[in-house]
């Protein structure tokens, strides 16, 4: 065994960690409060590879592993775990349907600009009766001649109403197996198309700089060469891109789980009461070891998800757990943080604050953690 990052893994490291630290942290406080989708740091990122990190080179992309692709989400989400969130969504569900199951006409007409960051990708599931429940959604699209006539509606989609969005692809019912069971297939729907609403950005708790829209389609034509991947074969295509999106969400857990551990210990070191600094009181110690536990177990699960990955082994199974156990651990790494800091930690002046709120959508979104149990409890045999 060996757990040292390669020199490649390193250097992304130091690169998107000099990132974070030189354009997002100076600027995040400003953009949650005034909540602003940034986009020309997207742009940056586009400029230095990391929009593209898990694309091959013909298509725009840098070619990197899933390894990668952990140790830059961590950094980012160390920043700030929305803008973190952001990105996983356009890299993994917005983008590798398009690696694993596009066509090269798709790769060259959408893939080589989601590489660049010149457009944003996202992917649309959720719906108002349908969420956990992938299998239950009721979005339609029947074809008629040359187009698909899609007609429902989609919520909590990401990444949709920016300067930088095309559209998504979408995942709906296209028709009816002869078991009786829903055919799935995935489209991609452009911004612009008639018949295609993208709704105001929610009112969230947390997770500012996100961009979360309800989509609706109202006998919105698309073009049948629209169809991503396999008629038939989109339920199966987007539980696949899912777990690669939950390793991702594993890795942005941490980063914010790292955030919250870095602020405390601050804190601790430079809070005097009692005429000592409050860590040297047991309680405090106890508290920050505890976080410090945690968070290199969360980073062993999560490298070994994305390894697994690397190496084409099945993965499915981990990156549950590492999704599960990360945002987990992210979320009482928020609490504790808040709980050092005392009545500071309830004041949006400290970053804390912020942590706090962010923190609790690392137990809902990419599958919440009790669907993360089910499939780990499947792959137990139960």
């Amino acid at each position: 065994m060996d757990f040292a990052l390669s020199d490649v893994h390193r250097d992304l490291q130091r690169l998107a960690r000099d990132f974070t630290n030189k354009e997002i942290i100076p600027n995040i406080e400003k953009w949650d409060q005034e909540r602003v989708f940034p986009v020309e740091l997207f742009r940056k990122m586009g400029e230095l590879g990391f929009m593209g990190l898990l694309v091959p080179e013909e298509y725009g992309g840098t070619g990197h592993d899933t390894l990668a692709y952990t140790v830059v989400m961590e950094e980012i989400s160390r920043g700030d775990v929305g803008i973190g969130l952001n990105y996983g969504g356009h890299m993994s569900l917005g983008t590798m349907p398009f690696v694993l199951f596009g066509n090269e006409q798709q790769k060259q007409k959408y893939l080589t600009r989601l590489a660049r960051g010149e457009i944003l990708g996202a992917f649309g599931l959720t719906e108002p009766g349908a969420g956990s429940d992938a299998a239950g959604i009721k979005t339609t699209a029947v074809l008629d001649g040359d187009y698909w006539v899609v007609n429902g509606s989609k919520c909590f989609i990401s990444n949709t109403g920016t300067p930088l969005s095309y559209g998504g692809v979408f995942l709906v019912v296209t028709g009816t197996r002869p078991d009786g069971r829903k055919e799935y297939s995935c489209l991609i729907i452009e911004r612009g198309t008639p018949g295609y609403t993208i709704g105001n950005n929610y009112n969230k708790m947390g997770w500012h700089t996100g961009d979360t829209r309800e989509q609706i389609f109202e006998n919105c034509r698309v073009p049948k060469e629209n169809l991503l991947g396999e008629r038939g074969a989109g339920l199966r295509q987007f539980l696949a891109v899912l777990d690669i999106g939950r390793v991702g969400f594993a890795a942005s857990s941490l980063g914010l789980a790292v955030a919250c551990f870095e602020a405390a210990v601050a804190h601790a070191k430079q809070r005097i009461q009692f005429g000592q600094p409050i860590g040297k009181f047991q309680a405090i110690q106890f508290k920050l070891a505890n976080m410090a536990v945690n968070i290199e177990l969360a980073r062993l699960i999560t490298h070994k998800a994305a390894w697994l990955r690397d190496q084409g082994l099945p993965f499915s199974q981990e990156a549950a757990m590492a999704k599960y156990f990360a945002s987990e651990i992210a979320v009482d790494a928020a609490s504790e943080a808040v709980q050092i800091h005392g009545g500071y930690g309830f004041i949006e002046e400290y970053p804390v604050c912020r942590y706090y709120r962010n923190a609790k959508i690392l137990e809902i979104g990419e599958g919440t953690n009790e669907i993360c149990q089910l499939v780990i409890a499947r792959n137990l045999g139960l």
